[in-house]
């Protein structure tokens, strides 16, 4: 069974568009969807960086790429 995963952002649509839902509670979901996104960031930087050179080639980088991808700062698209 295929499983359809929605991201942060439309979930936080949803919730938002609801009109039960108070200022506060709004900007504690937008800090969770910015700290979920970060945290996704650092985790998919740092397993570029352990992957085989062989894999690298594969999506055209070089170790030396993925190394400075791994080195750049979460909050950086």
């Amino acid at each position: 069974m295929a499983h359809h995963m929605q991201s942060p952002a439309s979930h936080l649509a949803y919730l938002t568009a609801q009109n039960r839902i108070p200022a506060a509670s709004v900007l504690a979901l937008r800090i969770a969807v910015v700290l979920s996104k970060w945290a996704m960031r650092r985790r998919t930087r740092l397993s570029l960086r352990n992957l085989d050179p062989h894999l690298l080639r594969d999506i055209g980088l070089t170790q030396a790429d993925a190394d400075y991808e791994a080195r750049r700062v979460f909050w950086r698209m």
